[in-house]
């Protein structure tokens, strides 16, 4: 459970394991944090019976709008009573010049695939990372649900001071949907890649924003449905 200034505003299904993280992931595209010092406090407790996260943001950030129900650990515009399509977007594009390998970024899923140790245990947790455009992976992270692992990388790049991830691509283990997307864009990265397909809103969302979106990757293939412009 998340409490903002000591109120309950959102319950999160999530495999136990980096809440902070989760947390401040979250609040990237929830609310107007934009920087670690958006936050003043993110402490983990357990009350009730339940694992907890006191936020305390900072006077002039904006805060999450409550939410109605329990996000689950499925994927898709997850525990939204309105489609919100007004992103938080940085509004930042890729450094001058900046592009991937094909060959690199063919190969980042399996590269990711090497660090997810829970899904070794277990074969039903997601993962994601932040890869370089020449291919060095940050920290990887993993959950049952996708959105939960993306948002525990983003708060980590946030914790890190890294965003907006400009010069960074967004590695997921699944499928994209159109809050991957959302997420994606929050965190002012290049780009997603994935190994398996996006939705039509998720590829629709990726080119408006101009992002490069590469699914089906897997086999040292791929399918490029935006920024092809920025594959070398």
């Amino acid at each position: 459970m998340l409490a903002l200034h000591g109120e309950a505003i959102a319950t999160l299904m999530r495999t136990p394991g980096h809440d902070i993280e989760l947390a401040a992931g979250w609040l990237v595209v929830e609310s107007g944090v934009r920087a670690a010092t958006d936050i003043v406090t993110l402490r983990e407790c357990r009350e009730d019976d339940t694992d907890r996260v006191h936020i305390t943001l900072a006077g002039d950030v904006r805060p999450p709008r409550p939410r109605a129900f329990v996000t689950s650990a499925a994927c898709g515009v997850c525990s939204a009573d309105v489609l919100d399509l007004s992103l938080q977007s940085w509004g930042c594009a890729p450094p001058a010049g900046w592009s991937i390998p094909g060959a690199v970024l063919a190969g980042l899923p399996d590269a990711m695939r090497l660090h997810q140790r829970a899904f070794d245990r277990s074969g039903g947790v997601h993962a994601a990372t932040l890869a370089s455009g020449d291919g060095l992976l940050g920290p990887v992270r993993e959950d049952v649900g996708r959105h939960n692992a993306v948002d525990k990388i983003v708060g980590r790049a946030l914790l890190d001071g890294l965003l907006p991830a400009t010069d960074r691509l967004l590695v997921v283990s699944g499928r994209v949907s159109f809050e991957i997307v959302q997420k994606a864009v929050a965190a002012g990265v290049a780009g997603i890649v994935a190994v398996s397909a996006p939705s039509s809103l998720a590829v629709d969302m990726a080119r408006e924003h101009g992002l490069l979106l590469a699914g089906m990757t897997r086999g040292g293939g791929y399918n490029l449905y935006a920024g092809a412009e920025l594959v070398g």
